[in-house]
């Protein structure tokens, strides 16, 4: 049974008598219809009558409605107004621009804007790649999407899809200190949203490719890493990985396993799957099935997607050809980026002792994670109301903070590597247990950890291709000629 939530917190404006009885009743009432009362305050007092605001978390819209119904029913009671907490927190937006330089007198003008920010133009129209030191760019990612593939929404349009968007930009900030900025694109044609990337890019540090369906999100990052001089991340794929590997190196560590040496299914072959497995490998994971609705990828199933043919040409290496649930036995390791309810807790029994089982499906797991606990030695999931969620805020804000202070020009699969690696660190031998393979997403060692570990990759990264970091000594002197 669904359990009250912050997700749909509402506040109700009551009008009551003016009693003590009165007060507890709503209380009472609220509580017996199955909210959590958060809060009472009496917003007006007069003689023969209160107005009570009572703040609850509740299941979903429509319990809300039950809750007034029942509010309305009492004697003497009614429900003035209804505000929804969420609703409210999106009003105008999340998130907004503020300089970083005072602009208090005509000298500060001078520097910031006419005529002294024409030196500044000046010097990056003979240096480019001054851009980096002397603009925003150095800090400041694009947060792209079409809306088509929202999490849990699915094809919702552009529009639909700026609040998403706009939460990650403010996650990019409050963890890591990178400006974010929203691009909701109105067009699904690939080669349209290439190319307004590619327009916009002068003005980003990177580029975080967000909610954009499969396959076409695989060509969209792989032609934009190619064409563009600065990062390009698609996190539905690879933050997901990124995560998903740090909290097995953990679970592994939790049962005594080597990821060398384990047998995995992964459930769902998409951009998650696919990420996620080519990751798992990258750490020298060597028995991996990936299986979609069919059962185990197979050359028929796999059609014409290269990256699903890929995944038929390095993984199952015995030949494994049935279905999910057949695949399961004797697995130790489960990883699910499909649907939700497609396996009991039986299915999970069959497994190997000690089993691992990370059923990631949003809102609904692919197998109840306390019938998967019954047998599985750690479990976790994608919801927060689950010990052990994997969640791709460990891993965004940090990866994209190494990536700016590096200068990066590319994201490599070392990067992503040392990034699951960073992650996987912070939780120390004395914390580690089954319940707690993966960090909590406040932990703020996280982002740091993370972006140092980025940071050294992406400078070695630079040095392989011979180009110096940057020296803000040489740009000093040179705007000062």
């Amino acid at each position: 049974m669904a359990l009250p939530s912050p997700s749909y917190t509402i506040t109700l404006r009551v009008e009551a008598p003016a009693t003590q009885r009165a007060t507890s009743e709503i209380v009472h009432e609220a509580t017996t219809a199955g909210a959590s009362v958060m809060g009472v305050d009496i917003a007006q007092s007069h003689a023969d009558k209160l107005v009570v605001d009572l703040t609850l978390d509740t299941v979903d819209a429509e319990h809300g409605e039950r809750v007034v119904d029942a509010l309305n029913a009492l004697e003497g009671v009614r429900v003035l107004k209804v505000s929804d907490s969420t609703f409210l927190m999106h009003l105008g937006g999340k998130i907004e621009v503020t300089p970083k330089v005072p602009l208090k007198t005509r000298r500060d003008m001078s520097r910031a804007y006419t005529p002294g920010v024409a030196r500044v133009c000046l010097a990056i129209a003979d240096h480019p790649e001054d851009a980096r030191r002397l603009t925003i760019k150095r800090n400041t990612v694009a947060v792209v999407t079409d809306g088509t593939a929202v999490l849990g929404l699915g094809d919702i349009g552009p529009m639909a899809a700026m609040p998403v968007m706009e939460g990650k930009a403010a996650l990019f900030k409050e963890f890591a200190n990178v400006d974010a900025w929203p691009l909701a694109l109105d067009t699904t044609d690939t080669e349209e949203i290439i190319a307004i990337v590619k327009a916009i890019a002068p003005g980003f540090g990177g580029v975080n490719l967000e909610d954009i369906s499969a396959p076409r999100c695989f060509e969209i990052e792989a032609r934009l890493r190619e064409e563009l001089d600065i990062p390009v991340f698609h996190d539905d794929q690879h933050g997901t990985a990124i995560v998903v590997l740090a909290a097995l190196i953990n679970a592994l560590r939790v049962v005594g396993k080597a990821i060398e040496d384990v047998r995995i299914v992964v459930s769902g072959v998409g951009a998650a799957g696919s990420a996620i497995i080519k990751l798992l490998m990258a750490q020298g994971a060597r028995d991996i099935i990936g299986c979609d609705r069919h059962g185990a990828l197979s050359v028929a199933t796999a059609g014409d997607d290269p990256h699903r043919q890929w995944i038929v040409e390095h993984t199952n290496p015995s030949g494994f050809t049935g279905t999910l649930k057949e695949g399961l036995v004797g697995a130790d390791v489960f990883v699910g980026v499909s649907a939700g309810n497609i396996l009991t807790g039986a299915d999970v029994a069959r497994m190997s002792t000690d089993a691992i089982v990370f059923a990631l499906a949003n809102p609904t797991p692919e197998v109840d994670p306390i019938e998967a606990g019954e047998s599985a030695a750690v479990v976790a999931t994608g919801r927060s109301d689950y010990p052990n969620q994997i969640n791709n805020v460990l891993a965004f804000p940090g990866l994209f903070r190494g990536l700016l202070d590096a200068g990066a020009a590319q994201i490599t699969d070392e990067m992503l590597r040392v990034a699951a690696v960073a992650i996987a660190e912070v939780v120390g031998p004395e914390e580690l247990n089954p319940a707690f393979v993966i960090p909590g997403v406040f932990d703020t060692r996280v982002a740091e950890a993370v972006a140092e570990a980025v940071k050294a990759e992406g400078l070695k990264e630079i040095a392989s291709r011979g180009v110096e970091p940057e020296d803000y000594d040489q740009l000093s002197q040179r705007i000062s000629r």
